[in-house]
């Protein structure tokens, strides 16, 4: 009694933020919002899924729904594994779970060799186990499996090393992932009650229909809302990053609510926020798009950001990754600002907390790649023309997977100040690139017009360079041995 009555008052606390505040809960007062200041600069952060699915690590982060669902590989694996989900089910990896080499210091120190200017941390994912102190469920990382703040510690360092801190919720598919648990003898057994770790375990509903049943019942949704209100008091994200399903119809007014009382906040604390969204679960304007596995094939004039995985096959740590190059990432970075987007990249630590070391290799090349040519992504804009070449990017989500076949003619812009960059997606091996897009200009069009006074190549080194300009085109010559994308820098007048 004593807990709902504190819960009672939490939720009319919220609701007075978010009614009294200069943000109220409806999409006409909310797109007054601006989105921080720093991030349209920052253009790449780390994204990290960390939890139980880590201990398993098969198959994927979805372990906790697949390793019940008969249909699934993981059904019958966890069976030979660890015996029968009755016996063994997915709350009895939480005391495996001791996070033994999780090193927060380590951790933010990789992340900006990497280059990566802010961090997402998976404060709670769709399996529902908190990577968090809370007080409104003991089914988290301090009270369970490492006895540690696992989301304060990382905020705490990476704020201590000048990386923006950040975090994402999952929580809204909890209302269904676990409920396969209940088609066969398993641990998942009625009755189940708010505060049991697989509550609700509701049927699984169609992903895509907006208006899925069963409808979500208010007793979750408040719960909900409370779980993302208390991340927002005791950790103070900078942005916050919602997975899919919050666009269903049931989460439309404590989504609003929530967002008015995240927006509210921020100016309580006279810092910058924002929400990161995905198929419209937000009104255009009132948050920052977000596009999983995939892009945009044009430079659009608002901020919007991918999210992707150094994996193709799961954001979490597995026995069987499948990894991208560092050159596909990098290639994707490349085209993801040029776009005016930002790029979270996700990497999954193993169950004991250490980084894998594929990963960490990859994140050194990318970081080493940054460290020469991050004058043309750090804060740099688009250029009057986002690309040239027959190289193309697929649009939309989960589209990344596939290496695209780049050529010295294909070229992609980027320009901050009196800069101009062109960005050869793959320096040919005879040296010689054309830039048609800065030809000379002879008589008057809308082509460029602008006065060359120098052309670089960032990371040449002692390599002689030479240019000229004419009407096909800014042509330059450099022997280069490079396997990633190269930065041609040309200043004007």
């Amino acid at each position: 009694m004593e807990n709902l009555e504190r819960e009672q008052k939490r939720l009319e606390e919220i609701n007075r933020v978010a009614e009294e505040g200069q943000f109220q809960a409806d999409w006409d007062s909310l797109c007054q919002w601006s989105a921080p200041s720093w991030f349209h600069g920052a253009k790449f952060g780390i994204f990290i899924h960390w939890g139980l699915y880590s201990i398993p690590a098969h198959g994927s982060e979805w372990y906790s729904r697949n390793m019940y669902l008969k249909e699934k590989e993981e059904w019958e694996w966890h069976r030979k594994t660890y015996g029968e989900q009755k016996d063994f089910g997915y709350k009895d990896f939480i005391p495996m779970f001791t996070a033994d080499r999780f090193n927060p210091k380590e951790w933010i120190q990789l992340f900006k060799e990497a280059g990566a200017r802010y961090i997402f941390p998976v404060a709670e994912h769709h399996d529902g186990f908190q990577m968090y102190k809370s007080g409104l469920s003991k089914y988290n990382t301090w009270d369970m499996g490492p006895g540690r703040d696992i989301l304060g510690e990382l905020k705490e360092e990476a704020e201590r090393q000048g990386v923006y801190f950040c975090t994402s919720n999952h929580r809204a598919e909890h209302w269904f992932f676990m409920g396969h648990g209940k088609e066969f003898d398993s641990d998942i057994k009625e009755p189940l009650k708010r505060g049991d770790f697989y509550w609700p375990a509701m049927p699984e509903p169609n992903f895509v229909e907006l208006r899925s049943q069963p409808y979500p019942t208010e007793e979750f949704l408040n719960d909900w809302l409370l779980r993302v209100c208390e991340i927002i008091d005791n950790y103070q994200p900078s942005l916050i990053y919602f997975d899919w399903w919050v666009q269903h119809e049931a989460f439309r007014e404590v989504f609003k609510k929530m967002a008015a009382y995240y927006y509210n906040k921020g100016l309580e604390w006279g810092k910058e926020v924002g929400i990161c969204y995905k198929y419209d679960a937000m009104a255009f304007g009132s948050g920052i798009v977000e596009v999983e596995r995939g892009g945009l094939d044009e430079a659009v004039p608002y901020l919007w950001q991918t999210d992707t995985a150094i994996a193709k096959n799961s954001w979490c740590y597995t026995d069987n990754l499948d990894y991208k190059t560092s050159r596909q990432i990098i290639c994707a970075l490349v085209e993801t600002v040029c776009r005016n987007g930002n790029m979270l990249l996700n990497v999954g630590p193993k169950g004991d907390g250490s980084i894998p070391e594929e990963d960490v290799r990859i994140l050194r090349e990318i970081g080493a790649w940054l460290q020469v040519n991050g004058e043309a992504i750090y804060g740099a804009g688009v250029w009057r023309k986002q690309a040239e070449g027959n190289a193309k990017l697929p649009e939309g989500p989960f589209s990344d997977n596939d290496e695209i076949p780049y050529t010295g003619e294909d070229i992609r812009f980027m320009s901050k100040g009196k800069m101009i960059y062109a960005i050869v997606m793959q320096w040919p091996k005879e040296g010689k690139v054309s830039i048609r897009s800065m030809a000379k200009q002879v008589e008057e069009t809308t082509k460029f017009h602008g006065l060359i006074k120098d052309v670089q190549i960032l990371g040449a080194g002692e390599e002689t360079l030479d240019w000229r300009q004419d009407e096909e085109g800014l042509h330059v010559e450099c022997s280069l041995s490079k396997e990633m994308p190269v930065v041609v820098r040309v200043e004007i007048l």
